[in-house]
């Protein structure tokens, strides 16, 4: 099977760069504080108690704060248009990204249509009481919609505007709402410092509540915390990315997280406990019951707080909070489908770029549309639930992003932040994000539903439309040339050759040869194509010449004895291939040629800069060679054995590099004052499992308090030497060489490094 060359990269379409970090903190902090806020205090108190909605506000923050760092740090090292979809894009490829997009659209949309309505809510509520609406000859309901409506157009043409205009107005309307926000909670605070009786507000502590309750309640206002997804979308249109992007992030969700406890705070406290009005109810539960469902309670609550111009101050804070945050949600909604549309993913005409404007109109009529239809059919609180599940599976997606494009890039990408204690967060987050998704389950059935029904239809336009017209991305792994050849039986065993070169390619042949007879394999060649990056990959045919060569002298040689598959491909980093190919083609083994040099000027004691991340990463069992070159009868093969998988694994791949006719493998241990090993234990035990020759393997245990030395003065009598890896931190390599990378240095026989992937360890590297 031949695959043509990709007919090049995505096409780039240019956004204008004007954002700075106050603009793009603004937006953040502009979508956050939106009216979901207030709304959500009084839809939430009543089911949790007041002193659940201050630990629902308090929990979400710091849950919220796990995935803010994921964001962070993916923003920084990939600072482009698209945010999630960028990351699922390189970390999981085209699938996974497309179904990341299609949710970070609607999220955002049902985001951008739920504000709509709070704001028209709050206004027109406003304007009816003071009897401005009674010439309007429909039903308030329908006033509210079709305000709502009105509303989400304006903010649709002020982005058509332009990324300059969206900040500088997102930021206006965002600075007039902390006004209104932070003077709430301040006069809530200095009220209960000459009050503290208020205290009593807080009895029953949860109210009525269970833990599930509260679970909902967190689902409900999670909404409220997902703004900081919007600044990761502006890395095309921010001035210096790599920092600013991440300082905004991490100083939105800790701004506002300390401004929402606080304004639950002033909240609860802002009636007293024996005001007539509350007619012998509890003040959160008098809260809970103003409007339907609760939505207005906050506006109550602080009309009782700041009487006579209470109600007022509410209004404006909510029309500058909802109008915020409206603005934010249709940018990120309209950057998503952009970015899906750039990459083809959905339809070219997505990524249209205004010729004035340097906008993406026809991604930002999409998203109109979105928003209306949100803002049409949903009530307030399925709009926030469905914005919130979406939100939950979309940041799920991301931190698994973010530990495997750490561990498979770490070394390709510029970070400009990198998170503390990784990947400790990242796992967290996942946890009690699944926890928050099923409380929602339990607040709105309807998100659910709209969540089952848009995920698989993203589902289905990827299979029929996107995989087949999505173009290459320069992240991406790209297959230029494939051959295969099934297996004869089902589960056959797979070795992979990583070739690089005629020359190595034969070094390799006669260990493969081996080890293919000795499991009964198939095998699979694999050379990476060394296209310079500033080169076309529709001109990498020039460089392929040397690839098909050495697997041509491969297969010459192999062909007429086993079944092989061979496949020619291209990746920014060749390791990072590699491992892909390994665990897109479920290898058992990969085996690779070493020449012994490092990386010039590395600080690191590593083995390379390609070797190192394949010992690492690699999912299956791998056998590193150097100096194994031509037809060798190794006669005497020395394994030194320190216990474990990678010590089984020497001792197997020995036995089956020793020569049939005699040869002797000798498994070596130092016992030193702080050590004993029981070899011949180890090697009884092995040999049994894994099928091997107990008669070729002697066992010879000495003294020494130096184990290199010792490994290093005893293969000077054998013909190869054979050792397992040592896996150590990153760290540790910065500061130590290992013992087996310093003996594989040093060797002047020929030898093979072997690691072992087995159990969940294995799973993990092949999977994340």
């Amino acid at each position: 099977m031949t695959n043509a060359p990709p007919q090049g990269m995505a096409v780039q379409e240019e956004l204008s760069r004007d954002l700075n970090l106050f603009h793009i903190t603004m937006m953040g902090l502009g979508m956050m504080i939106g009216a979901g806020v207030f709304v959500g205090i009084g839809l939430c108190m009543g089911s949790v108690g007041p002193g659940g909605l201050i630990v629902t506000f308090a929990l979400n923050g710091l849950i919220a704060l796990f995935s803010a760092m994921s964001f962070a740090e993916l923003a920084s090292a990939i600072p482009r248009a698209g945010g999630a979809y960028n990351f699922a894009r390189i970390g999981f490829g085209r699938s996974a990204s497309f179904i990341a997009g299609w949710m970070e659209w609607l999220a955002a949309s049902a985001a951008g249509g739920f504000y709509a309505i709070v704001l028209s809510q709050y206004t027109l509520a406003f304007f009816y009481g003071l009897g401005w609406m009674d010439w309007v000859p429909v039903n308030q309901l329908i006033a509210q919609r079709i305000f709502g409506v009105g509303a989400a157009l304006l903010f649709v043409y002020i982005n058509f505007r332009g990324s300059s205009e969206t900040g500088k107005i997102g930021a206006l309307f965002t600075v007039g709402q902390m006004l209104f926000v932070v003077g709430i909670a301040i006069t809530g605070i200095v009220v209960f410092f000459f009050d503290p009786g208020r205290i009593e507000n807080f009895e029953p502590f949860l109210g009525d509540a269970s833990w599930l309750n509260l679970l909902g309640s967190m689902g409900i206002i999670y909404v409220a915390f997902e703004g900081f997804e919007v600044i990761a979308q502006a890395g095309d249109e921010t001035i210096n990315p790599k920092k600013n992007i991440p300082k905004a992030i991490l100083y939105s969700v800790f701004f506002v997280t300390i401004t929402y406890v606080a304004v639950a705070f002033a909240t609860i406290v802002a009636i007293r406990p024996d005001a007539e009005i509350l007619g012998g109810q509890s003040v959160w539960s008098w809260i809970s019951s103003q409007g339907q469902d609760g939505a207005e309670g906050f506006g109550a609550a602080v009309n009782q707080l700041m009487p006579g111009w209470g109600k007022l101050l509410v209004t404006l804070a909510v029309i500058f909070s909802a109008t915020s945050a409206l603005n934010a949600t249709i940018y990120s909604a309209t950057r998503t489908s952009f970015a899906l549309g750039r990459d083809r993913m959905l339809p070219a005409w997505f990524a249209k770029i205004h010729k004035t404007r340097k906008t993406p109109y026809i991604a930002l009529l999409a998203t109109a549309s979105l928003v209306v239809a949100v803002a049409l059919t949903l009530n307030p609180k399925d709009g926030a639930a469905t914005a919130s599940i979406m939100f939950l599976m979309l940041f799920f997606v991301v931190n698994l992003c973010v530990i495997r494009i750490r561990r498979r890039m770490g070394d390709e990408l510029e970070y400009g932040y990198l998170m503390p204690l990784f990947p400790l967060f990242p796992i967290l987050a996942i946890i009690l994000q699944a926890l928050l998704a099923g409380g929602i389950f339990h607040e709105s059935i309807t998100a659910w539903i709209i969540a089952g029904v848009w995920i698989p239809l993203g589902a289905l336009i990827y299979y029929f439309y996107s995989r087949k017209r999505a173009v290459t991305t320069e992240d991406e792994i790209h297959v230029f040339h494939e051959e295969r050849v099934e297996p004869a039986t089902p589960g056959q065993y797979r070795v992979m050759v990583a070739v690089a070169n005629p020359h190595s390619a034969l070094q390799l042949v006669q260990t493969t040869y081996r080890i293919c007879g000795a499991k009964d394999a198939n095998v699979e060649l694999v050379h990476m194509v060394p296209v310079p990056s500033q080169v076309p990959l529709h001109d990498a045919e020039k460089y392929m010449f040397g690839g098909r060569e050495a697997i041509l002298e491969t297969m010459l040689r192999l062909g007429p004895l086993y079944p092989i598959s061979s496949t020619l491909r291209y990746c920014r980093n060749a390791a990072r291939g590699i491992v892909s190919a390994v665990a897109e083609k479920r290898a058992n083994l990969l085996i690779l040629g070493w020449h012994g040099r490092h990386r010039a000027g590395r600080k690191q004691f590593t083995l390379g800069s390609t070797v190192d991340p394949i010992l690492e990463r690699s999912p299956c069992d791998v056998v590193m060679l150097k100096n194994c070159g031509g037809n060798p009868k190794f006669k005497r093969v020395l394994v030194p054995i320190s216990g474990g998988p990678n010590s089984a694994l020497a001792l197997e791949i020995a036995s089956i590099l020793a020569d049939p006719d005699g040869g002797q493998v000798t498994a070596f241990t130092c016992v030193t004052r702080d050590r004993s090993f029981d070899l011949t234990e180890f090697v009884d035990l092995h040999a049994e499992k894994r099928g091997l020759d107990r008669e070729k393997i002697q066992c010879k245990t000495i003294s020494a308090e130096n184990v290199e030395k010792a490994i290093l003065a005893a293969s000077k009598e054998f013909d190869l030497l054979v050792i397992g890896t040592t896996l150590k931190g990153r760290l540790r390599q910065m500061t130590h060489v290992p013992v087996p990378e310093s003996i594989a240095r040093q060797c002047e026989i020929p030898l093979a490094m072997v690691r072992a992937s087995a159990g969940l360890r294995g799973w993990l590297r092949r999977y994340i």
